[in-house]
C-alpha cells in the first residue's frame, strides 16, 4: 500500500521503536497519531514531526476506542497500524524470594499481548467498513512486534516470553481471520535493539551484549525496525508471517 495520504496510527511512541516509527510514517507523508500513556512525549515529537498525540492506555477497552475515535476524527481512518507498545520486566518463574507474583506476570500479558489485541480489534473493526485502497482490495495494514525472546526465551522472560510468543501465534491466525477484509497482519521480531532499556546498562555489559551478534556486532538501529515497517506496507504480498530483525543471533540461556 502506499504510505503518503494514509492515516497511521503508531502505539508506544513516545520512545525507541515506536518513536522511529512515527518519525518515519510522517516523513513519507502519512497522517501519524501517536499513542502512549507518556502524553508529554508523544505531544514533543507529534510537534516535532508533524503528527498528532493521543493518550492511550493500551491494557483498557474504553483508552483504546476513545483514542482510535479521535484519531479517525482526525486524520480519518488509520490504514496503518503499528503495534509498538511494550515492557520487558525481568523475573523468574521461582526466584531466591519465592515463586514471581501472578500480578506482576498478569501485567506484561496486558501491556503486550492483551495490548497488541486491543488495538487490533478496535482498528480493524473500523477498517472493514472503509473501501479499499487498489483494485486488489486491500484496506489496511497491521503490524505487531514481538521479540527474538518469543523463540529463544532467556532465564527471566517467562512472562516476556510468553506475551511475545503469543503474538507470534496470532498473526497468521489475523492475518487468515482479516484476509476477506483486504487488512495485512504482519509481526516483527526484532533482536537486540538501541533502544531506553538497553541505555541503563554500564558499557561493558552493553557491548558483550553486542557482540553476541552475528553480523553486524551491534545493536539494531530503530531507524531499521522503522524501514522494515516501511517496506511491509509497500510489499503488499507480505501478509501472515514474523521477520526476525536481529542480526542472526539466536539468545543465550542467559
Amino acid at each position: 500500500m502506499q504510505i503518503k495520504g494514509n492515516a497511521a496510527v503508531v502505539t508506544g511512541a513516545a520512545s525507541g521503536m515506536g518513536e522511529a516509527t512515527a518519525r518515519f510514517l510522517a516523513s513519507r507523508g502519512a497522517k501519524v497519531c501517536l499513542m502512549d500513556v507518556k502524553l508529554d512525549g508523544i505531544q514533543k515529537i507529534a510537534a516535532e514531526c508533524g503528527g498528532s498525540a493521543g493518550y492511550c492506555d493500551v491494557t483498557s477497552a474504553e483508552s483504546m476506542e476513545q483514542a482510535a475515535a479521535e484519531a479517525a476524527q482526525e486524520n480519518g481512518t488509520a490504514r496503518i497500524l503499528v503495534n509498538c507498545a511494550g515492557i520487558a520486566p525481568a523475573h523468574r518463574i521461582v526466584g531466591r524470594d519465592g515463586p514471581m507474583p501472578l500480578d506482576e506476570f498478569k501485567r506484561v500479558i496486558d501491556v503486550n499481548l492483551i495490548g497488541t489485541f486491543n488495538a487490533m480489534r478496535v482498528m480493524a473493526a473500523a477498517l472493514r467498513n472503509e473501501q479499499p485502497l487498489d483494485a486488489v482490495g486491500e484496506r489496511g495494514v497491521i503490524i505487531n512486534v514481538a521479540s527474538v525472546s518469543a523463540y529463544e526465551g532467556q532465564i527471566g522472560q517467562a512472562a516476556y516470553s510468553s506475551s511475545k510468543g503469543a503474538i507470534v501465534a496470532l498473526t497468521i491466525q489475523a492475518a487468515r481471520e482479516f484476509a476477506s477484509a483486504g487488512i495485512r497482519v504482519m509481526t516483527i521480531a526484532p533482536g537486540l535493539i538501541a533502544t531506553p532499556l538497553f541505555f541503563g546498562m554500564p558499557e561493558g555489559v552493553r557491548q558483550s551484549l553486542a557482540n553476541q551478534v552475528p553480523f553486524p556486532k551491534r545493536f539494531g538501529d530503530p531507524d531499521e525496525f522503522a524501514r522494515l515497517v516501511g517496506h511491509i506496507l509497500e510489499n503488499q504480498m507480505l501478509n501472515g508471517e514474523v521477520i526476525r530483525l536481529d542480526g542472526a543471533i539466536r539468545m543465550q540461556p542467559r
